[in-house]
């Protein structure tokens, strides 16, 4: 179980820094709404602009504290929890909008990778 556990952990830390790192300004097909990058997304949601740099943040270190609890297990419970939470964000943010149900998947898959993390053990 311990390799599950590390794949997780490296599938959501991954899927965190392509959307936040690499895919940040440029459109996908997951956006909100028909947002262009993060801010116009977080902008859709009706989000203050303070608030994209605080969530990035937020998942960014979560992703980190992921992978380093490969060598520090004891922060794994926690970035696991902080992940599901801000996923429980993102669903929330495309249902207020009225978003397909399609563009939540991305958040809905990176909860349950989360919830997976925090089971196993």
């Amino acid at each position: 179980m311990e390799y599950i556990d590390i794949v997780l952990k490296f599938i959501i830390a991954f899927g965190i820094f392509n959307v936040w790192l690499i895919r940040y300004n440029k459109p996908t097909t997951w956006r909100g709404a028909k947002a262009n990058n993060m801010v116009d997304e977080f902008k859709a949601y009706g989000l203050p602009k303070t608030a994209v740099p605080i969530i990035g943040g937020l998942k960014i270190l979560a992703a980190i504290g992921l992978i380093v609890s490969y060598w520090i297990p004891q922060i794994e419970l926690y970035s696991a929890l902080i992940m599901a939470v801000l996923m429980i964000g993102a669903i929330s943010m495309h249902v207020k909008i009225n978003d397909e149900l399609k563009k939540s998947l991305p958040a809905f898959l990176m909860l349950l990778l989360s919830l997976a993390v925090m089971l196993i053990d």
